[in-house]
């Protein structure tokens, strides 16, 4: 071991403490101007980059408008349909070329407005095949003015295509038809274009060259001339590219290399009178080189009317369509190529566009998340301040990352599916309070909705039935709870699975062996389904049976008040008569010979004779009315004399008796108008409600009768100084019930009333009882001047 000084042992280590300062400032310094240089070279080529990303995002965009201004403008019209479900097609190109003149470009998807029934329906066949089952189609129909029309379909990404333009030969012509006017639109449409553009005739020589074609010849030291354009591929490559159009209807595309870099897309197009094209030149970036393009879609989005939008992996906007413009309100000019949806996403949040959320920033970052997934997913949707439901659902762009959003619109389904609920939720709380069972079965004989009525009528469990069983399991579940229901069941079976289409509705009776009786009905829905209502009939049907026999008793009872009728009116009549006769003979002849006491009796016999025959002649009356044979006999009357018959009868039924006499005093108005009515009838009128007063007026009681008028009415009024008018008086008027309980000195035939009410009716007159003050009622009767003209009234 070598001995070291003591100073030259403090010298070394005070050096190395001075040198390891040095050292990390300069690495340090060093590591910062080489980190320095990387974030500048880093942030240069990301500039570089994304400028070079609009630009060829914004070439794209120019070349699919100058696409299709180029379909524009030939004479052929294409129909695009998009993938989503009911958007409305687009159309491009122009009408008149294929629809007659003066109609709506829309109108040609009404095959049958422009094409022969089987033309139509031929096309109309493969269109559906085309967007149902993916199969392109060539074929050439014939119009209703025997033009012949080439159809073309194809898919287009997820949607699909339909090209119609005319044929270049047409029928009963040699030769293609020319058209100048087509032909110079279509020149300068193609010297519009910003791309090398060119024509070609049918045979496949070169016709037109624009400008870009020229410089682009004159720059690959080719010859230029506008008359007779150069070819700018070689003779091998033209020969493969011509025998690649002659096989196909549509565009073709084919990738091209000129040299010095100089990489090209050729575009053939079909036109009238040959084929159109043009080069796009195709621009990679290093940065970018394998980025997914979706320029090629980029019409199937704009057609679209779901909103969409398309990202890159660095979160920048490349690809969105006008729909998803007008859902976030947004300005085309705002949603420039290489926006990023950070920005976006922070304008909506400012403009109020966004779900409230208590941490934006956590909430965004959450959707961003999209960008790592591998798999398509669908978000919880956003319900936005102003009411609308936003389902969002984000799918990777492609291998090299980016997201695109498909945004769909829930309010309006939402809407619907609420008041759709509600409806079935009001059906069935409809269904279930119904006195009826109600069974509903599909087609394939299950069944698909009940109520509970159906569970308690036929003893089915509800969970049974909630499981939707076949109607076999219900015949075997009804079998085992009564003896005869799998029967009825079974037979029931015949209507519900039957498919007929000219089946009708079927109903009847169930008796069942428990007793209960239900009426069914089966009722066929429009959707193919069957509906059964059970209604339990029994407790209606015993009520029915009572009431029958209640009418059938009723029958019996008028019939034999028919015969005692029949009985009263030639059994009583002829010993009445003979005993009025004898009265009357004794009264005449014997007179002298007989005392007071005996005369008394003899007045007493005929008044009662008289009284009965009254009777007879009453219920006779009434059955006539009740049999609707009462007939009335108008005539012109005089009054006095109807008051004078009325008298007569009164005198007759109420005598002179021990002194009491009947004070009746008639006041008559003069001038009276002339009477028309059935005479018979207005005296039994009369005669009742005189006799019905004398009855109840006291002895020598004045009962007065009063005749006048008003207006074409003639007003019979009879008062009288009885006990006034009671409840039962009243009552009797409007029916059969004759009360003379009340108060009354003589029972009269119980009738009377009955008999003023009817006969009255029978003229058109009302009849009405009043009370007078302090005591007597009267009566007042009030009849049509001219019964003949009134008519029935009963």
């Amino acid at each position: 071991m070598t001995a070291v000084p003591a100073f030259a042992q403090g010298a070394s280590t005070t050096n190395l403490g001075g040198i390891v300062p040095v050292a990390v400032v300069l690495g340090a310094g060093g590591f910062a101007l080489v980190a320095v240089s990387a974030l500048r070279k880093l942030s240069r080529d990301g500039r570089k980059a994304q400028r070079q990303s609009q630009e060829q995002i914004a070439d794209l965009r120019a070349l699919v408008d100058d696409y299709e201004n180029l379909i524009g403008g030939s004479r052929e019209l294409t129909v695009i349909w998009p993938e989503q479900p009911g958007t409305p097609p687009r159309l491009l190109g122009q009408a008149a070329a294929v629809l007659p003149p003066g109609r709506q470009p829309q109108s040609v998807l009404n095959f049958d407005t422009w094409l022969s029934g089987s033309e139509a329906d031929n096309l109309a066949q493969l269109v559906e095949q085309l967007r149902v089952e993916g199969r392109p189609f060539n074929a050439s129909v014939k119009a209703l003015d025997g033009r012949l029309i080439r159809a073309t379909g194809w898919l287009a990404g997820g949607g699909a295509a339909l090209r119609l333009r005319p044929a270049f030969a047409q029928p009963g012509t040699d030769a293609p038809p020319t058209n100048a006017e087509d032909r110079e639109s279509l020149l300068a449409l193609l010297d519009l274009l910003n791309q090398p553009a060119f024509l070609r005739d049918t045979s496949g020589r070169l016709v037109f060259a624009n400008q870009p074609y020229l410089d682009l010849c004159r720059a690959l030291g080719k010859p230029v001339s506008a008359e007779t354009p150069a070819e700018l591929l070689d003779a091998k490559q033209l020969q493969a590219h011509l025998a690649q159009c002659r096989g196909h209807e549509e565009p073709v595309r084919q990738r091209v290399s000129l040299g010095k870099g100089r990489d090209f897309e050729l575009v053939d197009v079909p036109v009238a009178e040959g084929r159109a094209g043009y080069l796009e030149p195709l621009v990679v970036s290093d940065d970018k080189a394998g980025e997914p393009s979706f320029a090629h879609i980029a019409g199937i989005i704009d057609a679209l009317a779901t909103p969409i939008a398309i990202f890159n992996a660095r979160r920048e906007l490349i690809q969105f369509n006008p729909a998803y413009a007008a859902l976030w309100n947004l300005d085309r000019k705002f949603l420039t190529p290489g926006l990023d949806e950070r920005a976006i996403l922070d304008k909506l949040r400012t403009e109020g566009m966004l779900p409230n959320q208590v941490d934006y920033h956590t909430w965004r970052a959450k959707h961003l998340e999209s960008y790592g997934r591998k798999a398509p997913f669908e978000a919880e949707p956003w319900h936005l301040p102003d009411g609308r439901t936003i389902k969002v659902i984000s799918a990777p762009a492609g291998t090299h990352g980016g997201v695109i959003y498909v945004f769909e619109d829930l309010t309006e389904r939402l809407e619907l599916e609420s008041a759709n609920k509600a409806m079935t939720n009001v059906q069935r709380e409809t269904i279930n309070s119904l006195s009826e069972a109600v069974a509903v079965f599909g087609t394939n004989g299950r069944l698909t909705l009940s109520n509970p009525r159906l569970s308690a009528l036929w003893k089915l469990p509800m969970n049974a039935l909630g499981a939707n069983p076949h109607i076999d399991q219900i015949a075997d579940a009804s079998g085992q709870v009564l003896p005869d229901g799998a029967k009825i069941w079974s037979d029931l079976k015949r209507n519900i699975i039957d498919l007929n289409p000219t089946r009708t509705d079927k109903a009847g009776r169930i008796e069942r062996t428990d007793g209960r009786l239900l009426d069914y009905a089966t009722t066929r829905l429009p959707d193919g389904q069957t509906m059964m209502t059970f209604l339990d009939v029994t407790e209606s049907a015993s009520y029915s049976k009572v009431l029958k026999e209640r009418n059938d008793a009723l029958v019996t009872a008028d019939r034999l008040k028919d015969a005692f009728v029949e009985n009263v009116s030639y059994e009583l009549r002829s010993p009445l008569t003979n005993i009025i006769g004898f009265a009357d003979l004794l009264a005449g002849t014997e007179g002298d010979s007989l005392n007071e006491r005996q005369k008394a009796y003899i007045e007493y016999i005929r008044a009662s004779s008289v009284t009965l025959g009254v009777l007879i002649d009453n219920i006779l009356d009434l059955a006539s009315v009740d049999a609707g044979i009462a007939e009335l006999n108008p005539e012109p009357l005089d009054v006095s004399v109807l008051i004078d018959k009325a008298r007569a009868g009164l005198s007759a039924s109420f005598p002179e008796v021990s002194g009491n006499t009947t004070n009746l005093v008639v006041e008559v108005e003069p001038n009276l108008p002339e009477f028309i009515a059935d005479g018979t009838r207005i005296v039994q009128v009369l005669y009742n409600l005189l006799s019905n007063a004398a009855r109840f007026s006291p002895p020598g009681g004045e009962i007065r009768l009063s005749v006048t008028h008003r207006a074409d009415r003639i007003l019979f009024i009879i008062d009288d100084e009885g006990p006034g008018l009671t409840d039962e008086l009243r009552s009797a008027i409007l029916t059969r019930l004759d009360t003379p309980s009340a108060g009354g000195r003589l029972r009269g035939a119980g009738l009377g009333l009955s008999i003023v009410r009817t006969f009255v009716n029978l003229h058109g007159g009302t009849i009405s009882a009043q009370q007078r003050e302090p005591r007597g009622s009267r009566i007042v009767v009030n009849l049509p001047r001219d019964s003949a003209l009134a008519g029935v009234a009963e």
